[in-house]
């Protein structure tokens, strides 16, 4: 056990909990160096039981002998640090993670072509900024069926510590890859379907949606919706029917809908 007591969070070891912004883990000018931080003991177990290599463990004294202690043994020389709740406290949302955090490697991301081979529903991500929407997405995917989540480059990084939280790790358990517009999964083999609400949207109980062998669902920005470009572009464009008045779910909440509707 390579335990490591640290007495303030100005420490250089921890840069990656307390100094580095989301876009230098990420450090997009060597991605093979890039890092991921997973936040509770639950999301760093998955992690770990799906071979994310683990850099270092910061953890209050008590987790060490106690909900972390099964994490500190399969960690094996890797840098553990602790300290007092007190010290660890003043770290931005560190409350919220059940006292433990992982810095690990960030894996390179594959294909969109790899990811969608054979799989007959999937989802595109297409503008979504809000890194708990992303979360919650990825958590409903993985429960509803989706095999593979596709992201624009105008969305949040899935492995933003927020969203991997949200996820309860299941954005490590469904696999993902940046595309560029949401109309390249046609040459995939894919139908599309545009949650939008338009005048010429159908339910999205229609049965022609869940007739289709492959069907990539597109959910757009949290404001916005889709734009006008990926709704003219695809095959359907599919409606949640509401009812007392109220426009539209939030975008985590319609992908839920949608992915138990669509399932096959």
């Amino acid at each position: 056990m390579n335990l490591i007591e640290i007495n303030n969070l100005r420490d250089t070891r921890l840069a990656p909990y307390v100094l580095l912004t989301e876009a230098q883990l990420r450090n997009r000018l060597d991605p093979a160096q890039g890092v991921i931080i997973c936040e509770s003991p639950k999301v760093i177990r998955i992690a770990l039981d799906l071979g994310y290599e683990p850099l270092s463990l910061l953890c209050e004294s008590k987790h060490v002998l106690g909900d972390a202690q099964d994490i500190v043994e399969r960690l094996g020389d890797t840098p553990i640090f602790t300290g007092p709740r007190e010290l660890l406290q003043t770290l931005t949302g560190y409350t919220l993670t059940r006292g433990v955090l992982c810095a690990m490697r960030r894996r390179p991301q594959p294909k969109a072509e790899n990811i969608c081979a054979g799989a007959e529903r999937v989802v595109v991500i297409d503008g979504v900024v809000d890194n708990t929407n992303i979360g919650a997405i990825f958590r409903s995917a993985a429960a509803l069926g989706i095999e593979a989540v596709l992201v624009t480059p105008q969305s949040c990084d899935p492995y933003n510590r927020r969203s991997i939280r949200v996820s309860m790790g299941n954005v490590f358990l469904v696999p993902w890859a940046w595309i560029d517009k949401p109309a390249d999964l046609k040459a995939m083999g894919f139908k599309t379907v545009a949650m939008a609400l338009t005048d010429d949207s159908v339910p999205i109980d229609d049965p022609a949606l869940n007739a289709e062998p492959r069907l990539a669902i597109i959910l757009g920005t949290e404001g916005d919706g889709l734009s006008q470009e990926a709704i003219s572009e695809a095959d359907y464009v599919a409606r949640i029917p509401m009812q007392n008045g109220v426009d539209s779910l939030n975008v985590a909440a319609a992908s839920a809908v949608a992915f138990w509707q669509l399932r096959k």
